[in-house]
């Protein structure tokens, strides 16, 4: 294909030729290249770094390959810490360069650490297998983002990024985010009150499946394959859950009265799997496999039909099974059956699937040989169905919310709910027996087995094309694949932004300097934009004017000091009548509060404030304390907003 694509960061560079003693090339350095464009100080600015990376996937591997060939933490003083609780999965080797066959079952951070060292020895590099979050903050506290230049993410969940942006907001530190999806991907540089945070900005939630397309009218594969997921989830994993809450908790009928909506259902789910369909055989889970076929692709289907038939209109005068309310038909078991689109053997592979992990779960020896299955198969009774009366399915996605939020029928499923408990064999009397609950994993061929086979069996039901597990495998395990190529772009326009954040010579870099940066390459576009500045809040402090942003705080570092104090100090430094102060979700001074109490608090250091009212000591790592102030002005008794205290008492 011929095509002709410029592109320049001109921005990075010196807005005049540096001296050439610091740029001259010394023939023995790695880094001689960079030198000369950027000169020795910038160089030796990114060999000092002390950088997060959060995320050691796709974009976090090619990150610490630019990274360990760009010097990045490769000097004395500098230091990358990087962090990832997944470990590695077959699926991963396809766009997760840093890591081999061997590799798999290993911790993605510390064998992308190894790599990124066998690139660039000099590399100071500390991996973690931890979660970044609010419940590992007494590892990733005050004093380790005390002491970073900055974090770089490389996540795929907006939850996390956005507590990430919470962090670098408090201890003011520059982020640099990156994302991609298939061909597209975008990149955002967050600098400390220059541009907007992260957090400032979001996109619209994604849209989920209505419930009614799920549970009775499907019409795309992507609706099956969700619907066959979900009920891996409920058959394998939490009716084992149900079960094992049920023998390991003495109080058990005490925790089930907050769960007033889904208590009968709980209760009958733990009778159905230990005790009228409990397995003590293979052959028992090939039973249940064969009865599970029969109740989920013709006698649920037969009912559907019945309460809506084919012919069915609607008050408007409509056919009900119209527009996206494909009419379904129930299927006939047939062991042979073969479907056209994905030439695979649902009926056999559902069989098959079903019957090992429900012996799995039972801690049963699985077979999969299909003489064993024929032979079987071929003595199942299957009882006739007959429609029942008076059973209500929702036609929209309105019914559907109602019927799940209204409360159970009152005293007799309250009742029945009670006897169907005390019916059940007592924790004592199964001594020692648990079941083992299977999480869905996208990588077990077994569990892909299940669901391909169930997805296409309700394919089946309403005309669905197929598809094979391959295929099944991206959609259930939400996997837009990711390519190469993307991920090198987007991780290249980071460090470019890198480059003007340790500081470019000569130069005062000002918010157009930067770029966020979204490209798809499938079209092929790119586009290189200006950060937005931080919103400002205007407030009036000793008759002038303060505009401040997310970014600022005022910063007390005085010590710990004492309530009163405290008090004093704004009344000095800003003039401030402070009305009340609060941390988090505790009032730690009010105006109204007992003059006695108050009294007594204000002789009391800020620290023993706190933790008196929370009843919590602070974590030994933990150097500041957020306060919340409301305050008057005291000449003109006008409110004034504030921004947060950050208040550093150790």
């Amino acid at each position: 294909i011929n095509g002709f694509f410029y592109f320049d960061a001109d921005e990075c560079l010196p807005n005049s030729p540096l001296p050439l003693a610091d740029v001259a090339p010394t023939g023995k350095s790695r880094y001689d290249s960079t030198v000369a464009v950027f000169g020795k100080g910038a160089q030796q600015k990114l060999l000092d770094l002390n950088y997060f990376l959060i995320g050691a996937g796709a974009i976090g591997c090619e990150m610490l390959k630019n990274w360990a060939l760009m010097g990045v933490a490769c000097g004395e003083n500098g230091k990358i810490h990087i962090t990832d609780m997944d470990r590695i999965e077959k699926s991963n080797l396809s766009r997760q360069f840093l890591f081999r066959n061997s590799d798999i079952n290993e911790f993605k951070s510390a064998t992308a650490a190894r790599a990124a060292q066998t690139m660039n020895s000099n590399m100071n590099i500390v991996s973690y297998q931890e979660k970044v979050g609010a419940d590992t903050e007494d590892i990733f506290g005050d004093d380790f983002y005390d002491k970073l230049s900055g974090v770089c993410t490389a996540l795929d969940n907006v939850e996390a990024r956005l507590y990430v942006d919470q962090r670098c907001l408090f201890y003011r530190l520059p982020m640099l985010e990156s994302g991609t999806l298939g061909t597209k991907g975008n990149t955002q540089v967050v600098i400390p009150h220059v541009t907007e945070n992260y957090g400032a900005t979001r996109d619209p939630p994604e849209k989920s499946i209505p419930v009614c397309t799920l549970k009775n009218f499907p019409n795309q594969i992507q609706h099956t394959l969700q619907w066959a997921r979900d009920y891996f989830e409920g058959e394998f994993k939490q009716s084992a859950e149900d079960v094992n809450s049920y023998l390991s908790n003495p109080d058990y009928a005490a925790s089930l009265a907050g769960q007033q909506n889904t208590k009968i259902d709980t209760v009958m789910s733990i009778r159905k799997t230990l005790v009228d369909e409990r397995p003590v055989s293979f052959e028992d889970c090939v039973v249940w496999a064969r009865l599970k076929f029969e109740t989920l692709f013709n006698n649920q289907i037969r009912q559907l039909l019945y309460n809506f038939p084919e012919d069915q209109v609607t008050s408007s005068g409509t056919k009900f099974w119209s527009g996206s309310k494909r009419c379904p038909k129930p299927l006939v078991f047939n062991l042979n059956d073969k479907c056209e689109d994905a030439q695979m053997r649902n009926h056999f592979d559902f069989i098959v699937a079903a019957a090992n992990l429900r012996a799995q779960m039972f801690g049963i020896k699985g077979r999969t040989d299909e003489e064993y299955f024929a032979e079987v198969l071929q003595n199942v009774i299957v009882p006739d169905f007959t429609p029942q009366e008076g059973v209500k399915i929702a036609s929209t996605d309105a019914e559907a919310k109602e019927e799940n939020s209204q409360p159970i029928g009152g005293d007799s499923e309250e009742l029945e709910a009670k006897q169907i408990l005390e019916s059940l064999p007592r924790p004592g009397e199964l001594a020692g027996f648990k079941l083992n609950p299977i999480e869905f994993d996208k990588d077990m061929d077994d569990h892909m087995l299940f669901v391909t086979a169930c997805s296409n069996l309700r394919a089946l039901n309403y005309s669905i094309p197929t598809e094979d597990t391959h295929r099944s495998r991206a959609i259930a395990g939400r996997i837009i694949p990711a390519i190469a190529t993307t991920t090198a772009l987007v991780t290249g326009l980071v460090c470019l932004e890198l480059y003007k954040i340790i500081g470019t010579a000569q130069k005062e870099l000002k918010i157009d300097a930067y770029k966020n940066g979204f490209v798809n390459l499938a079209i092929p576009f790119m586009t290189l934009s200006e950060p937005t500045p931080p919103a400002k809040t205007k407030a009036i402090l000793k008759g002038e004017e303060l505009n401040w942003t997310a970014w600022d705080s005022l910063d007390m570092n005085m010590g710990d000091i004492t309530l009163a104090e405290f008090l004093q100090y704004f009344e000095t430094e800003y003039n401030l009548d402070v009305s009340m102060i609060s941390h988090g979700v505790s009032i730690l001074f009010s105006f109204f509060a007992n003059p006695k109490k108050l009294e007594e608090r204000k002789k009391m250091k800020m620290s023993e404030v706190v933790t008196s009212i929370t009843k919590k000591e602070f974590p030994p790592n933990q150097l500041f304390i957020i306060l919340e102030i409301i305050a008057n002005d005291i000449d003109t008794d006008e409110e004034v907003e504030l921004p947060y205290v950050k208040y550093r008492f150790r």
